[in-house]
């Protein structure tokens, strides 16, 4: 059984401040517009609705294979977030495009449901086509403190993805404290995540640039230790072209530029591309 007991904890007030510190610094060696295009190149466009309709899916794909149509060097989006039903319309329209078809699985967004149950949404949405899942840990059993149980869940969801990238909701906001976040950063990596992302833009609060912050130490830590990149995702809340930016600044303070490209930071949003394209252009 592997250790996740450790004494590690977070100094909340500590994190405030180094946050604060990092985002007065601004954007170091890069132009706005250059960090704006990088982050439209790592959304995933998402619509995650129960009205959600096939005309509907069409059209977020329509709208993510056009930026780059726009001229003045823009580029399209990392990615199209949709369910499972809709993962073999959204793999067929973005063939050979470049863009990733992406999909919650796993019982998104409340993580409620037994585990033979998720492995069977995960298979189906890779089988349908999806080459990146976007799981969700189950709150209840982390704050229950039963953290082998959520890694087990974790490592059984990754094998059931084939190839397809594993990125694990942590759903920071449900957590409760910032060294909650830190634990389940470090299980959901030790667990074999590719990517690990903070919320299901369900409940409130989402992603805060803390709980990022904290998310990105795990991370460093773990490259340090093992020399393996792992990708972060902010998501839920992000429509605003500074909130983005703002995240950029902490991943290139914490990480450094080998970070700053859509193998490794995605933020999930709906309309904060529109924005970003409207700003650069």
């Amino acid at each position: 059984m592997i250790d996740f007991l450790k004494n590690i904890t977070i100094d909340e007030t500590l994190v405030t401040e180094e946050v604060k510190n990092i985002l007065q610094k601004g954007l170091g060696k890069y132009s706005e517009k250059d960090a704006l295009k990088i982050i439209l190149n790592c959304i995933d466009l998402t619509t995650l609705e129960g009205a959600d309709t096939r005309d509907k899916v069409n059209a977020l794909c329509e709208k993510g294979l056009n930026y780059n149509q726009k001229g003045n060097n823009i580029p399209n989006v990392a990615a199209i977030c949709v369910y499972p039903v809709f993962a073999r319309q959204v793999s067929d329209k973005l063939k050979n495009s470049g863009i990733k078809t992406a999909c919650v699985a796993g019982a998104f967004p409340a993580g409620q449901t037994p585990l033979f149950v998720k492995l069977i949404e995960v298979k189906y949405a890779v089988d349908e086509g999806a080459e990146e899942i976007d799981m969700v840990i189950s709150r209840g059993t982390f704050l229950e403190g039963k953290y082998q149980v959520i890694f087990e869940e974790i490592a059984a969801v990754k094998q059931f993805c084939g190839t397809a990238h594993l990125k694990v909701i942590l759903e920071t906001g449900e957590l409760q404290t910032l060294t909650n976040i830190r634990k389940a950063s470090d299980i959901s990596i030790a667990a074999g995540a590719d990517f690990i992302k903070t919320s299901t833009g369900k409940i409130i609060p989402a992603a805060t640039e803390n709980a990022f912050y904290v998310m990105l130490q795990s991370i460093k830590a773990h490259y340090e230790s093992t020399g393996k990149m792992i990708g972060i995702k902010p998501a839920g809340g992000i429509s605003e072209p500074h909130q983005a930016l703002n995240y950029f600044m902490l991943i290139n303070a914490v990480l450094g530029d080998k970070w700053l490209n859509n193998n490794y930071f995605r933020v999930g949003a709906s309309r904060l591309a529109d924005k970003i394209a409207n700003k650069i252009s």
